[in-house]
């Protein structure tokens, strides 16, 4: 028996056609894999000391954070973190 394009019933023929898109190396879905990256970060960060910490903020003061930042050179958590530490050796003195 011939392969014919037409006959998708036979799918052992068709199995080894390429299929459109990056080809799929994890086992995992997207999800599943965005839940075991995020919690091997967290585990990254808790070896280097870090702990996260979360809050909300009025959109405007994100933008000044941003603005700052991008001029400090940094990123928006470094300078974050760099505030809070003058914050608190000013209120140590």
């Amino acid at each position: 028996m011939a392969k014919q394009v037409s006959d998708l019933t036979t799918i052992d023929l068709f199995g080894d056609d390429k299929r459109p898109g990056r080809p799929r190396t994890n086992p995992h879905s997207r999800s599943v894999q965005v839940k075991i990256n995020k919690r091997n970060q967290v585990k990254r960060d808790r070896n280097n000391g870090l702990k996260r910490v979360e809050f909300k903020l009025h959109h405007s003061l994100i933008e000044q954070l941003d603005e700052l930042a991008k001029n400090s050179g940094c990123n928006r958590s470094e300078l974050i973190e760099s505030l809070i530490v003058k914050a608190l050796a000013s209120n140590e003195n």
